[in-house]
């Protein structure tokens, strides 16, 4: 399995909040809507099976328990908010496959 799913290669890994066993950052249906579209547009645009390959996992929480769905694109280390799944096409189009963030949507700490 490790080696169909190419975990030796470098790549990007997004974790959406989705599912959660308690809702908090948004309703059970959006998570789930999000989930089911990121999972769909993954495949439809080939980046499971990329040179660099983006891995995706359901989390039941990242902690950020507000301006749900939220999602995490490791290893940069960029936390969204909002991710409906028109957010997460930008998320995907902009990030994912340009390296750009989407400031937007971005979570940022005051310093």
């Amino acid at each position: 399995m490790a080696a169909s799913l190419r975990i030796d290669r470098p790549g990007r890994h997004l974790f959406l909040c989705s599912d959660q066993t308690v809702p908090k950052c948004c309703s059970k249906e959006e998570g789930i809507r999000s989930w089911n579209y990121l999972k769909k547009r993954c495949k439809e645009l080939g980046l499971e099976t990329a040179e660099l390959p983006l891995w995706r996992t359901k989390a039941n929480c990242l902690r950020i328990c507000a301006m749900g769905p939220v999602a995490l694109v490791y290893p940069d280390q960029v936390y969204y908010h909002s991710c409906s799944p028109e957010v997460l096409e930008r998320i995907l189009q902009e990030h994912i496959i340009c390296g750009r963030t989407v400031e937007e949507y971005r979570i940022t700490v005051p310093k």
